[in-house]
């Protein structure tokens, strides 16, 4: 008797593999990253992987229970989820911020619609857009020890050069799980377990790098894409986002377009874009276009003929939506190629009448070799350990009509503010009084950050000589040297007064 069939209705295949087992493997793959970022940041990556990893499970487990449904939490692609998340963040991020992503990531896109295997974008990458454009300032704060420094894409974007070899084993400045080697580890036994297959991520890796190639500004040169490569998310994009089986198409000629459309879309925002920092973005939209992509690759079972009458198609809104795409795509690109060369003049003459407006009692201005030599060596980094993310772009000297020095200017910028980089002049007087300060660049909350640039912020700063500015958070200040705070807007102001303080100490240093 023990040797009879056991029969059953079809369909008969049958696998040892389940869905737990898949996501054990996934977890396994992620912790080498994980181990190596906490070797780096130490105690506060442990805390954020934590927590969002808790935050994640717990977020189903309570979904669960109030839905009724199975307790799907128990499969591990919540701990996935978290997991993933957690990787994208840097390690000194408030931990309200994992724990708010992860809630996010799996009430709103995964629960929300229906659970594994029913949601339509990857959630640990929504969780991270949700982040980036509700956090954009802690998010985006990548620091060690409590001091900023500029991402590799960021010393790229000002010019500067990136050691590829560091950048590549993990010790550029960035995410918790920013190990390029330590990621490859991990998609090498994906690739061996037969989680994953090679076509999305090989796809993403060349078509990425030969846009880099094309488009990037430095031809062919292996190390300048392999920074590239190396930063802002697209190989842990492509090893463990892209590859997610429910929102990656099911053949491999599908995959294949899908990973030259995330390659070429990292590309573009990469080089064209103001966020280097895309892949996330990049990969969101190409999985609204897996519907297409198996609609247009997934072939007819052998024997069975194509039904031209009834077969629907690729459905005409999509083809429509499609073609506007490419056409207001083409038509930006284009008008940003013709109005590059216009828009470096006008950010130049922005430039020379700020430093006119900071000292206007100068009539031509002139470098100065030593300053000259000093920015150079900075090689676009941050400057100093006490002011955040600043940055010193230029010095100059400030001459009269009979060629005495009228005074000094000092173009900065910070990278802490809400929106992003704030850049500014300061002009000095002889003896280190400030003339003023005049704005190049600041694009913040408008009614919030932007009044940074009213007089009753930025006249703070005129006629004031101090080693070092403060911001004062409380209230009305008496004190010279405290700057009051721009109601609401305590990250721009603070990131204002971090440049001026920038520019402050490198004017002691190499003009007095």
């Amino acid at each position: 008797m023990s040797k009879l069939y056991h029969v059953s209705s079809s369909p008969h295949a049958r696998s040892r593999l389940t869905t737990g087992k898949v996501m054990r493997q996934v977890i396994c793959a992620l912790l080498p990253a994980a181990g190596f970022g906490i070797y780096r940041y130490g105690e506060s990556a442990l805390l954020v992987l934590a927590v969002s990893v808790l935050s994640a499970v717990l977020t189903e487990a309570v979904f669960d229970y109030i839905a009724k449904r199975p307790d799907t939490w128990k499969d591990g692609s919540a701990v996935v989820t978290g997991l993933l998340l957690a990787l994208c963040l840097p390690a000194q991020v408030p931990l309200y911020v994992p724990l708010a992503g992860s809630f996010f990531a799996i009430l709103f896109v995964k629960c929300f619609f229906g659970g594994l295997g029913h949601n339509f974008m990857n959630p640990a990458l929504a969780g991270r857009c949700f982040l980036l454009i509700s956090f954009s300032g802690v998010v985006a704060d990548f620091s060690v020890d409590g001091v900023s420094a500029a991402t590799p894409l960021e010393t790229l974007a000002s010019g500067g050069t990136v050691d590829a070899v560091e950048v590549f084993i993990g010790y550029g400045n960035g995410v918790i799980g920013g190990s390029i080697l330590a990621l490859c580890l991990g998609g090498l036994y994906l690739w061996a377990v037969d989680a994953i297959t090679f076509e999305i991520p090989a796809a993403v890796v060349i078509s990425f790098s030969a846009f880099i190639a094309l488009f990037g500004g430095q031809g062919f040169d292996p190390e300048f894409i392999l920074v590239h490569l190396a930063a802002g998310g697209v190989m842990m994009g492509a090893i463990f986002m892209a590859t997610d089986p429910v929102t990656s198409p099911v053949t491999s000629a599908g995959q294949l377009v899908f990973g030259i459309l995330i390659g070429i879309l990292c590309g573009v925002f990469r080089v064209f874009g103001s966020a280097p920092d895309s892949a996330s973005y990049a990969i969101i939209i190409a999985n609204m276009t897996v519907p297409l992509i198996d609609e247009i690759s997934v072939p007819l079972p052998y024997g069975l003929k194509k039904d031209t009458k009834g077969k629907k198609g690729i459905p005409k809104p999509a083809l429509i939506l499609c073609a506007i795409t490419l056409i207001a795509g083409m038509c930006l690109s284009s008008v940003y190629e013709m109005t590059k060369e216009r828009i470096a003049q006008q950010k130049q003459a922005a430039k020379a009448a700020s430093y006119q407006e900071v000292c206007p009692g100068a009539v031509e201005f002139t470098n100065d070799s030593r300053a000259d030599q000093v920015i150079a060596d900075l090689d676009g980094g941050v400057y100093g350990t006490d002011f955040g993310k600043a940055y010193i772009h230029e010095a100059v000297i400030g001459k009269d009509a009979a060629g005495n020095v009228a005074g000094y200017v000092i173009s900065a910028g910070s990278g802490d503010g809400f929106e992003g980089m704030i850049t500014l002049s300061v002009g000095f007087s002889a003896d280190g009084t400030i003339n003023g300060i005049a704005f190049t660049e600041i694009n913040e909350t408008a009614g919030m950050g932007m009044l940074c640039k009213e007089e009753a912020f930025q006249g703070q700063f005129a006629g004031v000589k101090t080693e070092r500015f403060s911001l004062n958070r409380s209230g009305t200040s008496s004190l010279e040297n405290e700057i009051d705070t721009v109601s609401g807007a305590s990250t721009s102001s603070q990131a204002v007064v971090n440049a001026v303080n920038a520019a402050l100490d490198f004017f002691a240093a190499n003009f007095q």
